[in-house]
């Protein structure tokens, strides 16, 4: 029977697959963006933040399974395959305080140089979106291009910056003092994916419910509770967080997306 577990170290892998595999359309457009997509939103928070992170595993046939090649990162010798999980942290600023260990140990080891090339600049936010010039050949071509390309610098960027990526919004627009407001109020932070065939299963709720009760235990300062985002393209998982206690915070639309909270 699947079941969830802690996080450990020989689940990154699995984790980094899985964030790529369920990533949006737009970042799984493009082979860069996509293969950037863990450091982004996945490995600071299990390397950070491990006690709040779990798995979810699959043990199907584990003990008549006579394949002993586990290279695929979702293969696991001792208990089955990852095939979903639930990441966070209880604190975001003190997460964000411990950033520079995320940096020094992942982002600047030899595959994180490779994965994620060191933006040149860290002074100014560049657009999420590549502009038209950059899209394509032609106007025509690159007009379509620009729609849907995402700028490798600009996610360079938020991997190198904790405040851009987690504390607020885009400087000087009407979101960055609502999503300060947010971070303060709703402490915590919340990822969770869970491969297409484990979706709507019921395990998503269980497995916010295993992170919610961790960082109830954590001794951190999470403040009110919990916050999320979730992707402009992804819209139609707003009625699943509702279910399981999160309300829409106001604010996050500005950029595009959408920010929710679940008091604790």
């Amino acid at each position: 029977m699947p079941f969830i577990r802690p996080f450990e170290p020989r689940d990154t892998e699995a984790c980094m697959h899985i964030c790529r595999a369920t990533q949006s359309p737009t970042v799984a457009a493009d082979p860069v963006t996509a293969r950037m997509s863990p450091y982004i939103w996945c490995v600071q928070f299990t390397h950070l933040s491990p006690q709040t992170c779990f798995v979810l595993v699959d043990d199907t046939d584990t003990d008549t399974n006579t394949n002993t090649d586990f290279s695929s990162p979702f293969k696991d010798g001792k208990d089955g395959k990852v095939v979903g999980y639930v990441i966070g942290t209880p604190d975001v600023h003190t997460f964000a305080a411990c950033y520079p260990r995320y940096i020094k140990e992942v982002l600047q080891s030899p595959q994180g140089l490779i994965d994620v090339p060191p933006p040149k600049q860290l002074d100014t936010l560049e657009s999420w979106f590549l502009s038209s010039s950059e899209g394509g050949k032609t106007k025509e071509a690159a007009a379509a291009t620009a729609a849907q390309r995402l700028n490798p610098v600009c996610l360079a960027q938020l991997a190198y910056n904790p405040q851009w990526l987690v504390l607020s919004g885009p400087e000087g627009g009407p979101a960055e003092a609502r999503k300060k407001e947010m971070v303060e109020t709703w402490r915590a932070m919340l990822h969770i994916d869970l491969l297409d065939e484990w979706q709507g299963k019921g395990w998503g709720r269980k497995m916010i419910e295993r992170f919610v009760e961790a960082v109830r235990k954590s001794g951190e300062e999470y403040g009110r509770g919990v916050n999320l985002g979730v992707a402009g393209e992804n819209k139609k998982v707003v009625k699943f967080y509702e279910k399981v206690g999160f309300r829409v915070f106001e604010g996050g639309e500005a950029e595009g997306n959408v920010w929710m909270v679940r008091d604790l």
